[in-house]
């Protein structure tokens, strides 16, 4: 298959903050800092999902070399997150992501009042398992959430799982700017955003 071509069951390899931290054996706030700081790693090669970044894996296994001090990949960790998201594929740019969803997308793709009726229905089993857990945060293929909402819509009792079309579209075609669409600053960040 050629890279950056999905097939049934495969999903691109990602990484977020915590992965992206444990791949260079470092703590999650340096890869915060490496953003900040020094801007020798920014946003092209992520995807937002939910609020926060998470890279291309393929990108986050060179971002090593591409540094003014090389530093060192753990090629266990490596292994261990590619054995972990297999059967996977290795994704050079953002555009050939297939459309991802995390919890606050899926929100506002079925109309949710709230992440609670997400998380019960995910709790119950009533809504499939994630296809990642990334950072503690669980992120679909959105495809096939979507095929799933007639099942969601025939059992449902008080919510109706209806889908926003808008929503849809612009998940799918990369244009999606609800809630989740950014990374909303956090502790002193926050408050230099809002000076």
């Amino acid at each position: 298959m050629a890279e950056g071509k999905a097939s049934a069951g495969r999903k691109p390899y990602l990484a977020g903050g915590a992965e992206f931290a444990a791949l260079y054996d470092v703590k999650r706030l340096q890869v915060s800092q490496w953003i900040s700081r020094d801007r020798t790693l920014d946003y092209r090669y992520a995807k937002i999902i939910s609020g926060s970044p998470y890279w291309l894996l393929q990108f986050v296994k060179g971002f090593g070399e591409t540094t003014p001090r090389p530093k060192h990949l753990n090629q266990t960790e490596l292994e261990r997150l590619t054995k972990e998201q297999d059967p996977g594929y290795w994704v050079r740019e953002v555009e050939q992501l297939p459309p991802l969803a995390g919890q606050a997308e899926l929100v506002a793709l079925f109309r949710l009042p709230s992440g609670a009726l997400l998380r019960k229905a995910m709790s119950t089993g009533r809504f499939r398992p994630a296809d990642y857990n990334l950072s503690g945060s669980p992120i679909w293929l959105l495809e096939p959430v979507v095929a799933d909402a007639p099942a969601l819509q025939a059992g449902a009792r008080g919510v109706d799982w209806a889908i926003d079309e808008e929503v849809l579209a612009a998940l799918r075609d990369g244009s999606y700017d609800g809630p989740g669409s950014r990374i909303v600053p956090r502790g002193k960040a926050a408050n230099k955003a809002a000076e």
